[in-house]
């Protein structure tokens, strides 16, 4: 997969890696961007097309699949973090509905496209997909069960042609990390990093310093090899998500 002369969709593009994402496949040469986001956006490069779209709202979703002509790459980045310690079931509600039934529903609107285009998905996660952060519990379970999507997706959808792909972050300087005093990677240096990834066929691409220096043994360890080993009972069957 390569970017040049694609058509992209990102969500939630009006800041951090999001609008980062959007410049960077400008930089690459993609010949349209359908920028994603709940408030009104604008853009000088003509090839930038801002799209109403908030991820929870099912109308919006369907005027935004009206506007998309056609699409090669989608990157579910929309997402909320709020520091919570699992007291208010209401905040694992809003985890959920935006970080994974907002992906989820987003992509399934947009599958036909992407099987016409045997196309990409990329859902853009955390490591703490694969190990909670407990000062931020609920968006942890909320990536950790996006993570799970990803990977059930990613087998589902092989026999269509379409890829799916994991961005797994570590902390990078948004809006959304500023209370959370560690060293951050750069909203850029993660969004080349996942290009990067994508245009290798990475499916789990670690973007960072934090995150990549788990990313050999990621690979390489048991979880990995059951995830390849369960995705064959599935391997060349017809299967609607």
């Amino acid at each position: 997969m390569t970017i040049k002369d694609k058509a992209v969709l990102v969500t939630g593009a009006n800041r951090g890696i999001g609008q980062a994402l959007v410049e960077e496949a400008l930089r690459r040469g993609a010949k349209r961007v359908y920028a994603g986001t709940r408030q009104p956006l604008a853009h000088l490069d003509v090839r930038v097309t801002p799209v109403k779209l908030d991820v929870t709202n099912a109308a919006q979703i369907q005027e935004a699949v009206e506007r998309v002509e056609s699409l090669d790459i989608l990157i579910n980045n929309a997402g909320i973090a709020v520091y919570d310690d699992l007291s208010d079931l209401g905040a694992i509600e809003r985890h959920l509905a935006v970080n994974l039934f907002g992906s989820f529903n987003v992509t399934r609107s947009f599958l036909s496209l992407l099987t016409i285009s045997k196309g990409a998905i990329v859902n853009n996660l955390s490591v703490n997909a694969l190990a909670p952060m407990p000062i931020i519990p609920a968006y942890s379970i909320s990536k950790a069960a996006a993570f799970s999507m990803t990977q059930s997706l990613r087998a589902l959808l092989a026999g269509r042609g379409v890829t799916v792909h994991a961005v797994l972050t570590g902390p990078i300087d948004t809006d959304m990390s500023r209370a959370y005093e560690v060293p951050k990677a750069s909203p850029q240096s993660a969004a080349r990093a996942i290009f990067d990834g994508l245009e290798n066929g990475e499916e789990d691409i670690f973007p960072d310093a934090m995150s990549h220096s788990m990313a050999e043994s990621w690979r390489d360890g048991a979880a990995k090899a059951l995830e390849r080993q369960l995705a064959t009972l599935v391997a060349g069957k017809r299967v609607e998500p």
